[in-house]
């Protein structure tokens, strides 16, 4: 009997303590898992945390070390990292390197040299955010010592527990499982939001051990310092960028500023009027897509052909081109952009409207095509009948020879002529100031009437001159004004139909202060497209109706004489074949309108 309570007392005990090892080792493997997945955590938590670390790290390397050259820039990184590694234990060593991978400058921990423990290195690139470039790396060496002390703690407490009673074991277990899973999940949720971009975010911890304590401080500390420099360098980066555009907007030129993919990013109000635009239309979109005019993608071909220079040769050779738009004519240059650090960002494209230019540059062509041909004429006719007289004059009667020497002497005064405008071209269009003295006016018509009336017969054309009583006496250049008056009166007789009339008239406006002189032909008329341009250099209307040879100095000599000289102005009063009025109006006081701008010749 007693050997069979023995015996069941045996089983019993066996059995218990069969099921007390069965449950302890299966609380233990719970615990133990439940170990490893905090530890898990926790070592995801503490890469995060040294994550964050790194590119506060980074940001605060920038900052420090963003107005220090040269050498200093290494002992400035070194004197930081060396505050920062004796700031916080948990780091054994800090490397800065360069974009080669190069390190430049590095900090270690002297008193963890010797640390056996698992650590971890993480590394985040130097940006300078003013650039937006990277310039290199920082590279953070953690003990890991915080995350030991958590599993030490940890592991201590389950053989403690384990000890007295698996019960009370598993029960504390569970109890510091849940305390301690509180406290990364308030830390990873901090961390995540940081993470996101949410800096300035705060972790409020309450009943939480010292050492978490610290951790949440510190993490505080980071956040808040991060949203500072998000702040300086958001209002650094719009300062400058204020800059830029104020600079862009105030250039006379057209400037548009186009990424390295072709999108327009910023473009001044001078290159929306040239390319007639309305607000923003291209802002944002693809600068190849523009249509000019003639529905022509007029910057696709020269872009590409930028785009497939090297990058050396874009600095040295900057494309240029011509487009047209709405009758402008735009010089366009595209040239590269570079940042600070020399990353190449895109290219700028400014554009200069040369329309005047390039109707001067042909105006010219045309004005030395004219001169060529009409000097040409004259010295041909006059060689010819030179000759011709030189070799065979004995040959000839008299009336032969004097029709000889009468063409002659017509060439002659036209080469003169010609010569004579081309002279005063060049007088009239520096600053010279021409001597003046008072001038009757209606004396002056006068005489230039009778001079043309030769040429009066010769056309068949009859002239009418109405001039009023008591006109005042005009300060002036008397025979500046008499050359400008014979050029309207040398057009008129050119361009009247025969047996028409050509009108003068003279009269004074007191009530501005003018006396106008005008000459008025039955002719062809002038085009209105014609009439704003028919006073400028060089221009001359070349069609079937119009078509008298001349320089296209004339006019323009007129324009010059009578308001760069005379401080009057001209004007011209036209219907396409009914006839032209051209005129002149002269200031009857000099004084009241007489500048300093002209010098005496």
């Amino acid at each position: 009997m007693s050997e069979h309570k023995n015996l069941s007392f045996t089983t019993q005990n066996r059995l218990i303590i069969f099921g007390l090892i069965l449950s302890t080792l299966l609380i233990m493997a719970i615990a133990l898992f439940a170990i490893n997945n905090i530890q898990k955590n926790l070592d995801e938590t503490y890469q995060s945390f040294g994550q964050v670390l790194s590119k506060t790290l980074a940001i605060e390397s920038v900052e420090v070390a963003k107005n220090v050259s040269g050498d200093k820039v290494f002992q400035v990184l070194k004197k930081h990292s060396d505050s920062i590694i004796n700031s916080h234990p948990d780091i054994i060593f800090i490397e800065f390197r360069d974009t080669n991978g190069h390190i430049i400058s590095s900090a270690k921990n002297e008193e963890m040299k010797n640390f056996s423990k698992r650590g971890i290195s993480v590394s985040s690139p130097l940006i300078d955010y003013s650039t937006n470039t990277t310039i290199g790396a920082v590279t953070i060496g953690l003990s890991g010592s915080f995350i030991s002390k958590i599993s030490s703690t940890t592991r201590m407490s389950i053989l403690f527990v384990f000890a007295i009673v698996w019960l009370v074991f598993a029960f504390v277990i569970l109890i510091n499982t849940y305390l301690i899973t509180r406290e990364l999940r308030i830390l990873h949720d901090g961390v995540k939001k940081i993470s996101s971009g949410e800096f300035g975010y705060r972790i409020e911890g309450k009943e939480v051990s010292e050492e978490v304590q610290e951790l949440f401080n510190a993490f505080n500390d980071m956040s808040v310092r991060l949203n500072v420099y998000e702040e300086q360098n958001i209002e650094q980066l719009t300062l400058e960028r204020n800059k830029l555009e104020a600079v862009l907007m105030s250039i006379a030129n057209g400037v548009v500023v186009c990424d390295n993919n072709d999108n327009v990013v910023l473009i001044n109000n001078h290159a929306k009027e040239l390319l007639e635009l309305q607000d923003d239309q291209l802002l944002n979109t693809n600068i190849q897509q523009y249509v000019d005019t003639e529905g022509e993608y007029c910057f696709a071909d020269k872009i590409t052909e930028y785009k497939q220079l090297l990058l050396n040769e874009k600095s040295s050779k900057s494309v240029t081109f011509n487009i047209t738009i709405g009758g402008r004519i735009l010089k366009s240059i595209i040239s590269p952009m570079y940042s600070q650090s020399g990353d190449y960002l895109g290219y700028i494209i400014v554009m200069i409207d040369v329309t005047r230019e390039t109707e001067m540059d042909e105006m010219k062509s045309q004005f030395i095509s004219n001169v060529s041909h009409e000097l040409r004429t004259p010295v041909t006719v006059l060689r010819s009948y030179i000759d011709t007289l030189y070799n065979y004059g004995n040959e000839f009667d008299y009336e032969t020879q004097k029709e000889f020497i009468g063409t002659i002497n017509t060439e002659i005064i036209r080469l003169n002529s010609m010569v004579n405008d081309i002279l005063d071209f060049s007088r009239l269009e520096s600053n010279a100031k021409i001597e003046k003295s008072e001038n009757d006016l209606s004396q002056l018509v006068d005489a230039c009437v009778s001079q043309v009336e030769v040429l009066l017969k010769e056309h068949n054309l009859k002239i009418e001159v109405e001039k009023e009583s008591d006109i005042p006496l005009i300060t002036c250049n008397y025979d500046s004004i008499a050359r400008a008056f014979t050029n309207y009166l040398s057009n008129a007789i050119k361009y009247a139909p025969q047996d028409s009339v050509i009108t003068v008239r003279l009269y004074k406006e007191l009530d501005k202060n003018l006396v106008t002189l005008t000459v008025r032909d039955e002719g062809i008329g002038i085009a209105p497209e014609y009439q704003k341009k028919v006073f400028d250099r060089f221009f001359r209307i070349e069609n079937k109706t119009h078509s008298v040879k001349g320089t296209g100095l004339g006019l323009h000599l007129v324009k010059t004489t009578i308001e760069k000289h005379h401080h009057g102005h001209v004007f011209v009063n036209s219907q396409p074949n009914h006839g032209a009025t051209f005129g002149f109006s002269l200031p009857v006081d000099l004084s009241l309108v007489e500048d300093d701008s002209d010098s005496l010749i």
